[in-house]
């Protein structure tokens, strides 16, 4: 990874991750909206607006009692027994009238005298439902049964004592009014509830009320809960539109920040990045111009011995090894002229491959070479082709370790290429160090650089060729360079 991604990494970690934090704990909070003194205040709310309802039922059962007292014909049936057909229609015109969902007139036994919501209940026990405040009682109908919020009162026509029930349906649009806010509702949980649908989350409980089940008789008492929910949905629908602000947010900020880290890396990097660059330049200029020495080190090495062991012969050696020298010198002088320019440019001319190993090879003892005849010339710099012989065969005579070994270097003719071979029967590579082995200074050779085999991948690749590696560790490695003839 380079220095300056690195850098636009960190900078955008440093900007992201607080921006981040910043924007989950917005969207934490908002989702909290409905605090908890919010909901204990509205829980009061609609406590008070039970207690109103009730005085309301309260109100209009009080007036129905006062008129009750005064109805000689009701007091004609329930006292002397007269016709009941006038009692049994009673409840339902006074429920009527009152504007009333529920009425039931009870005897002192708590049977039906009158019910205004169902005829047909006369004689039967009503519901027992608690003589103080407001309860739940489920009705049953013609129709079916129905919910409803009643109150009682009690009326005396001596002889007996009857009791007045009446109340208002809690439905759907009842629950609604008592919730105020949308985003809220409230929701009744009677005993045996088995509503498994999702309702939001509770947020709050009122007081529990008295509930009676007089679907199929007076029932019995029970308590049901009347509970403050947060909509599932609307909570889902703020958090979507949070988290996509949130999202927008970020993507800004983020965008913001890598361009901002990216003038910075930029600003940082480059003085560095030119340092590292002069220092590649100085490992390649230090490998490529030992290259170029060995040969004339190996020609003085040679002279040296045959002016010690045989003078005579001196000139003759001398001649022979001239054509090495003076290749070399060649080379040397080429490489240091490219150099200069510091961004060397390639001359793709024909170029004879076998002639360039010949020069490369000269009459080194330690490579064999087998050159196929006839091969078609090469679009290629005679200079880079050397480069890259030369370090393929300096290290394959580097593999044997100081052991005995042979290097051989082949030349064929293939599908639209020249095929360069160099073979040697040194140690060989493992699989994790051939995966290795092109990476820059990365080496395995005691004071190695580490750039041979990467200056050759880029040369080769420049000639728009290709290179290749045979090797299996003991048994040495092959190296294949494929170089495009000239078309």
């Amino acid at each position: 990874m380079k220095f300056r991604t690195r850098l636009l990494i960190s900078f955008g970690v440093v900007v992201l991750i607080p921006l981040l934090v910043f924007g989950l704990g917005i969207r934490g909070e908002m989702s909290k909206r409905v605090t908890a003194e919010y909901v204990a205040a509205l829980v009061k709310v609609i406590d008070a607006d039970l207690a109103r309802e009730d005085d309301r039922i309260r109100a209009r059962l009080t007036a129905l009692k006062s008129s009750l007292a005064l109805d000689n014909s009701f007091r004609n049936v329930v006292v002397r027994g007269a016709d009941r057909a006038y009692v049994l229609d009673y409840a339902g015109d006074a429920m009527r009238l009152a504007g009333l969902d529920f009425l039931q007139i009870q005897d002192d036994e708590g049977r039906v005298v009158s019910s205004g919501h169902f005829r047909n209940e006369y004689d039967r026990l009503g519901p027992a439902v608690p003589g103080s405040g407001p309860a739940l009682v489920r009705a049953a109908t013609a129709e079916g049964s129905f919910l409803a919020l009643v109150t009682s009162d009690t009326l005396r026509i001596p002889p007996r004592r009857f009791r007045l029930i009446g109340g208002i349906a809690v439905d759907s649009q009842f629950l609604a009014r008592l919730a105020r806010d949308p985003e809220l509702g409230v929701r009744l949980v009677l005993p045996n509830d088995t509503t498994t649908a999702d309702s939001g989350k509770l947020v709050g409980e009122l007081p529990p009320l008295p509930y009676v089940d007089a679907t199929e008789g007076p029932g019995r008492v029970e308590q049901a809960r009347m509970v403050v929910t947060r909509s599932s949905a609307l909570l889902a629908a703020l958090q979507h539109n949070v988290n996509f602000w949130f999202a927008a947010a970020v993507l800004v900020a983020a965008l913001a920040a890598l361009a901002l880290a990216g003038w910075l890396s930029t600003r940082i990097s480059t003085p560095l990045e030119a340092r590292i660059a002069i220092g590649d330049i100085a490992r390649q200029v230090n490998h490529d111009v030992k290259n170029g020495l060995a040969p004339l080190r190996n020609v003085f090495r040679h002279l040296t011995q045959v002016a010690r062991d045989k003078p005579a012969e001196l000139p003759q050696v001398f001649a022979e090894r001239q054509g090495t020298v003076e290749s070399s010198i060649n080379y040397l002088e080429t490489l240091a002229a490219n150099y200069a320019k510091l961004s060397p440019q390639s001359e793709r001319k024909a170029t004879d491959v076998n002639s360039v190993v010949r020069e490369t090879i000269g009459a080194s003892s330690a490579v064999r070479t087998r050159l196929a005849e006839g091969l078609p010339p090469v679009s290629a710099d005679a200079l880079v082709l050397r480069r890259v012989l030369e370090n393929l065969v300096s290290n394959a005579l580097d593999s044997f370790d100081g052991k005995a070994g042979t290097v051989t270097v082949t030349t064929e003719s293939g599908k639209g290429v020249v095929r360069i071979a160099v073979r040697d029967t040194g140690r060989g590579m493992s699989k994790a160090e051939l995966d290795r082995a092109f990476n820059d200074f990365y080496t395995t050779k005691a004071g190695g650089t580490g750039l041979g085999l990467s200056i050759v991948r880029r040369l080769v690749l420049d000639s728009n060729g290709s290179l290749d590696v045979e090797t299996e560790p003991g048994k040495g490695s092959t190296f294949i360079v494929q170089i495009p003839i000239l078309s």
